[in-house]
């Protein structure tokens, strides 16, 4: 996210003028826009005009709105950003207190103003800025005649390409067929691959599936590339690493951010951090369960204890239309990091995200054990 122009006081009354880069760019501004909150930006509307025979035209003008939001969808397949409100600038074509919409696209600008900036708003502020945050891993998830690639990158994992090819079975007179079946699905996701994977972004490409199909496809890829000379792959084939995963779906996407050799090459990312936080969660739930607490109630009665070393919650819980809701959830965080313990906010467009949303979408690992928890009625 490129922030133009900066004018605000924390805890207090601003404005942001920013110009998203990248799909990341637009959830951190989904995340960042809240009820009640204005956004100017550069729009279209239809309007209507007195033709010269009497009736009427429609002709479409491009206009500046000012609207204070009451709701905001974002669209990752467009990537878009849908905020829907009344306007509240004077303009002669769009009356004061009509509704409209804003769709705010990649490298369109837009000015964000708020009566409050709270620290969680802040803090997305910060990470949509900050180049290090980002995790821009690539990954080819496959197992025979099935391959997804999907872009990860600090905030959002992107579908990128679903290949699909159809290979007869190995035994019996279809044998024949399935070599070149297979061969011909292996030409189709690398083609994939040249299109959707960029070497100049991604730290790293991972091609990850159950048995052997990551080995033979990683051969054909370094094949093809040494036959057709394909500079991109020939020069970065160091940066493609090979992981077991149990399946070529999405869900498997945690075993490969689990994989020791992937975690060297992210460790310093935000989907690092999550995914790290996560696994010890899980870890503590297994091992010392008296360690480990999830759901609202248990981890702010064991924060009130000041047991919470680490405070794991998801994006989606600060949208809600709720005000107090929100606040709670900030105090909650701005807490926990008072009293030397750590927060991590998962984004719910990564897989441990959607993992911790699973668990209420709040858990926490504590200092000391709380064994009397258990018995706290959610």
């Amino acid at each position: 996210m490129k922030i133009v122009r900066r004018d605000l006081m924390r805890n207090g009354p601003g404005s942001v003028k920013m110009i998203p880069e990248e799909s990341d760019d637009l959830w951190m501004a989904y995340n960042l826009i809240a009820e009640g909150d204005t956004v100017l930006a550069i729009t279209v509307r239809k309007v209507l005009r007195e033709a010269a025979s009497g009736g009427r035209d429609a002709e479409r003008v491009k206009l500046k709105l000012e609207v204070k939001v009451e709701s905001v969808e974002y669209d990752q397949e467009g990537s878009v950003l849908r905020i829907r409100g009344k306007n509240i600038l004077e303009n002669e074509h769009v009356k004061i207190g009509a509704f409209h919409t804003l769709e705010i696209e990649l490298h369109r600008p837009f000015v964000v103003r708020k009566v409050f900036w709270d620290s969680l708003a802040l803090d997305v502020l910060q990470q949509a800025s900050d180049p290090k945050a980002s995790a821009d891993l690539a990954v080819v998830m496959m197992q025979e005649g099935l391959a997804h690639i999907f872009l990860i990158g600090k905030s959002v994992t992107i579908t990128q390409s679903r290949i699909e090819t159809s290979i007869p079975r190995k035994h019996g007179p279809s044998i024949a067929g399935y070599d070149k079946a297979l061969n011909k699905f292996f030409d189709n996701v690398l083609q994939a691959f040249l299109k959707h994977v960029d070497f100049s972004v991604v730290r790293c490409a991972v091609i990850a599936s159950p048995g052997f199909t990551k080995d033979q496809f990683h051969r054909h890829l370094l094949m093809e590339a040494e036959r057709k000379q394909l500079r991109p792959v020939i020069e970065n084939k160091s940066r493609i690493i090979l992981v077991h995963t149990t399946s070529g779906y999405k869900h498997s996407l945690r075993e490969v951010l689990d994989a020791p050799s992937v975690m060297n090459m992210i460790k310093d990312t935000k989907a690092a951090q999550e995914v790290r936080a996560l696994k010890d969660f899980f870890d503590m739930l297994s091992n010392d369960p008296a360690r480990a607490c999830y759901g609202p109630k248990h981890v702010e009665v064991a924060h009130e204890r000041m047991a919470v070393q680490t405070l794991l919650i998801t994006d989606e819980l600060f949208r809600s239309c709720d005000i107090a809701t929100r606040k709670r959830y900030v105090n909650l965080v701005d807490s926990v990091k008072a009293s030397g313990g750590t927060a991590h906010i998962f984004s719910s467009m990564h897989v441990s995200g959607e993992q911790l949303a699973q668990l209420t979408g709040i858990a926490a690992i504590l200092r000391f054990p709380l064994p009397d928890l258990e018995d706290l009625e959610m």
